[in-house]
C-alpha cells in the first residue's frame, strides 16, 4: 500500500540498493548484526517520511485551492466593476450584455492556471424610465458620432449615470403629491386634532403700495393649512380695485367699508386703523363667527408657523414681534461699535418669568429715534409703532359674544370700549386683568412675524389696480432691438429734438474737454 504511493524513481533506488546488499553477502559476528540493526532503521525511517510529505503535499494543494477561487472571485468582481455595464442601443427591445473574465487558478502537483470567460446576458427593463423626445434624439446624435459614455465606479458597483439632464416632470409632480400626502398624513396624527377657524383681519385703503402688501399676504394665507376667512376693512369704503385683488386669493373674504378716509399722517392713521379693527371685531360679534382672530396688516410679514401656535390659544394670546424701523437711506448717519452694543432689541412680545407665565412686557425703544422719525406717510424717516401692536396678539372670537361658555370675567363688553371716545392703543383694553394673557410661542422666545411700515408718498401716481389702459406711449425709440408687432413711429420732429439734443451734448462735453487741456498747457 505505501510502495504504491510512493514515487518510482525512489522504488527504483531502493531495489538497487537491496540487491547490491544481497549481492556482497552477509558478514559474520557484530558486523553482521550491525548492518541488519541499520537495514531496520532505515526501513522504518521511510515510511513516516513519505507520510510526512503527504500530508504536507495535501495541505499545500487545499491552500492553493482556497486562495485561488478567493482571488478568482476578487478579479471577477474588479473585471466586472470596472466593465461597460450598460450599452445603449436605438432600439428599445435590446438587451444590455454584461461581460466578465473569471481566472481560477489550481495548484496540483504541477502546477496549471485554466482561465474561463463567462458571459452574462440580462434583459432589458420592459418600462424604462420616461424621458422626453428630445433627450432621446440628442442620445440617438451622440450613439451615432461614436461617443462613450462615462461610468461611476464606487467600491465594487457602478452607478449609472441618468441619460437625460432632468427628471421627467410628470415624475416631479408625483413626488410632490406624495410629499404633500406624508405631510398631510403627518399634520393629522402629530398637528392639531381639530383645528379651529381662522379670522384674519387686516385693515387697508387704496394707494400705491396697496397691491404690493396685499399680493404678499394674500400668497402667506393661501399657505394656511386651517380653514380661513379673510376680514378685510377698507377706509373711505370699499372699491373694484381692492376687490379684484382679493378675488384672486380664492379664500373666502368679508369685504368690510370703513366710513372714514385714511389721513396722511402717521399718528392719525394708527388711530385710524385701531379703529377699523374695533369695527371688524364688532361685524364678528354681530355674525357670531367663530375661530382664532389674527390681527394681520398688509405690510407686515407672518410665518406659517403663527397660524400653527394661534391655535394653542385659549382667550388671549400674545406672540414676538420683530420691529422692522430703520430705513436705510443714504443720509442716515453711520452707528459707532459703540452705538451698536447699546442699540435695543428691536422685539416686542411677552416676558415670561421662570415658571413659564407671564411676567411682563419686552417693548420697542424708541428713544435712540427722538426727533428722527417720519410724521407723513411717504417720509422718508423711521416708521415707529405706538405701543404694543395689535399684530401682536390673537384672540378667541367668543370672548366678544355676549353670552358664551365658560367666558371669564375678566373680560370686558366690547360695547363699554370706546364709548366714552378713548383712543384704543392695543387689545388690552378688552381685558379687566391683563396678566391673564397667554405667551405664544415658546413663550415669546420665538419671532413669528415682522412689523414693517415701508409706503409711497401720499401724491404717488399709479395706474389704478396696475393694470396699464391703454398701452404705453414710446418713449426711447428701439434702434438695435427688434420689437415685434410694433407699427407706431415717432414723429420726424420728436427724432429731430432728440437728434439736436444729443448733438448739443457732445458739444459741451468737447468745449469742456478744450478748456481742460488749455489750462493744463498754461499750468506747464
Amino acid at each position: 500500500m505505501m510502495k504504491s504511493l510512493l514515487p518510482q524513481s525512489q522504488l527504483r533506488r531502493s531495489a538497487a540498493a537491496a540487491s547490491a546488499a544481497r549481492s556482497s553477502g552477509g558478514g559474520a559476528g557484530s558486523g553482521g548484526a550491525d548492518g541488519a540493526g541499520s537495514d531496520g532503521g532505515a526501513g522504518g525511517r521511510a515510511p513516516a517520511t513519505s507520510t510526512f510529505w503527504f500530508l504536507l503535499h495535501a495541505l499545500c494543494c487545499l491552500v492553493s485551492l482556497f486562495l485561488g477561487f478567493r482571488f478568482s472571485r476578487l478579479l471577477f468582481f474588479l473585471l466586472f466593476s470596472t466593465t461597460a455595464l450598460y450599452s445603449s442601443t436605438s432600439s428599445s427591445s435590446s438587451s444590455a450584455v454584461l461581460r466578465a473574465t473569471t481566472t481560477t487558478t489550481t495548484t496540483t502537483t504541477t502546477t496549471t492556471t485554466t482561465t474561463n470567460t463567462f458571459t452574462l446576458s440580462f434583459q432589458a427593463n420592459p418600462n424604462p424610465p420616461p424621458s422626453n423626445l428630445s433627450n432621446h434624439t440628442a442620445l440617438d446624435a451622440a450613439g451615432a458620432a461614436g461617443h462613450t459614455q462615462s461610468h461611476v465606479v464606487v467600491g465594487r458597483h457602478g452607478i449609472r449615470i441618468r441619460p437625460w439632464p432632468h427628471p421627467d416632470p410628470v415624475e416631479v409632480m408625483r413626488a410632490h403629491r406624495i410629499m404633500e400626502r406624508v405631510q398631510e398624513e403627518q399634520r393629522r396624527w402629530y398637528g392639531v386634532k381639530e383645528p379651529r377657524h381662522v379670522l384674519v383681519v387686516t385693515p387697508t385703503y387704496s394707494r400705491a403700495f396697496q397691491a404690493l402688501h396685499l399680493t404678499g399676504l394674500l400668497h402667506s394665507l393661501r399657505n394656511v393649512p386651517y380653514p380661513l376667512t379673510w376680514i378685510v376693512v377698507e377706509a373711505g369704503g370699499t372699491t373694484n380695485a381692492t376687490a379684484s385683488l382679493l378675488a384672486r386669493s380664492d379664500l373666502t373674504i368679508v369685504h368690510i367699508p370703513f366710513p372714514d378716509r385714511m389721513p396722511h399722517d402717521w399718528a392719525d392713521r394708527h388711530a385710524t386703523e385701531n379703529r377699523m379693527r374695533l369695527h371688524a371685531l364688532r361685524v364678528i360679534r354681530e355674525r357670531k363667527m367663530d375661530g382664532v382672530i389674527v390681527f394681520a396688516d398688509d405690510s407686515n410679514v407672518h410665518s406659517l408657523e403663527l397660524f400653527d401656535e394661534v391655535q394653542k390659544v385659549q382667550w388671549m394670546g400674545a406672540v414676538s414681534v420683530g420691529i422692522l424701523a430703520h430705513t436705510g437711506t443714504a443720509d442716515q448717519p453711520r452707528l459707532s461699535e459703540e452705538d451698536k452694543q447699546n442699540m435695543p432689541l428691536p422685539v416686542q412680545g411677552p416676558a415670561c418669568n421662570s415658571s413659564g407665565h407671564l411676567a411682563g412686557w419686552h417693548t420697542f425703544n424708541s428713544l435712540p429715534f427722538a426727533g428722527k422719525t417720519a410724521t407723513v406717510v411717504g417720509e422718508a424717516a423711521p416708521v415707529l409703532p405706538r405701543g404694543l401692536e395689535w399684530a401682536g396678539f390673537v384672540l378667541n372670537s367668543r370672548i366678544l359674544w355676549k353670552e358664551a361658555e365658560g367666558k371669564p370675567d375678566w373680560v370686558k363688553d366690547l360695547d363699554a370700549v370706546g364709548e366714552n371716545g378713548e383712543e384704543i392703543e392695543n387689545p388690552l383694553i378688552l381685558l379687566n386683568d391683563p396678566s391673564s394673557v397667554e405667551p405664544l410661542g415658546n413663550c415669546g422666545k420665538k419671532i413669528l412675524l415682522w412689523w414693517l411700515r415701508v409706503e409711497a408718498r401720499a401724491d404717488s401716481k399709479f395706474p389704478q389696480g396696475w393694470v396699464i389702459e391703454p398701452p404705453l406711449d414710446i418713449v426711447v425709440p428701439a434702434k438695435r432691438t427688434p420689437w415685434p408687432e410694433t407699427t407706431a413711429e415717432l414723429s420726424a420732429e420728436l427724432v429731430d429734438s432728440k437728434q439736436d439734443q444729443e448733438g448739443r451734448r457732445l458739444s459741451r462735453t468737447d468745449r469742456s474737454s478744450r478748456s481742460r487741456s488749455t489750462t493744463k498747457r498754461k499750468e506747464n
